[in-house]
């Protein structure tokens, strides 16, 4: 697919998702809101970032519950053999319009890391977070 220019309401719903992360304690990334949890996470795994990815529906594309969920486990298999912490996630905008996409939140991953990651996934942004815990909307087309 030849690289496009996200529309502004694709991207406004993007930043609109919550980004619910599933750790012992439950908690949930908003862009540009700073996170206590998401600090305290990045405390407990000694990683001053962390990047927020799916799989799921590449370019906003809807695909079949099977084929995301095969595309899930080919991420999940890819990040273990490179030694990537990770914690299972899941994106959801709260209109409700967009099923729920399976996602992982990857502990220590660099911005230039993650963005390689989007973009092999297919995506068209991926949620990055530094040292400052503060989820950023990062668009890769």
């Amino acid at each position: 697919m030849s690289a496009i220019a996200l529309s502004a309401g694709t991207a406004r719903a993007y930043r609109q998702t919550h980004y619910s992360v599933l750790a012992l304690r439950r908690f949930t990334l908003h862009i540009g809101r700073h996170s206590e949890p998401l600090q305290a996470l990045h405390a407990t795994y000694a990683v001053g970032c962390s990047a927020f990815v799916t799989a799921s529906n590449p370019y906003s594309q809807p695909c079949s519950l099977a084929r995301n969920g095969a595309r899930h486990q080919a991420l999940i298999a890819s990040l273990a053999r490179h030694g990537h912490a990770y914690l299972q996630a899941y994106g959801r905008h709260p209109a409700g319009t967009w099923p729920a996409e399976r996602s992982v939140l990857v502990l220590g991953l660099t911005l230039s890391q993650a963005q390689a990651l989007g973009a092999a996934l297919q995506q068209n942004a991926i949620v990055w977070s530094g040292v400052d815990a503060t989820p950023q909307l990062i668009l890769l087309r």
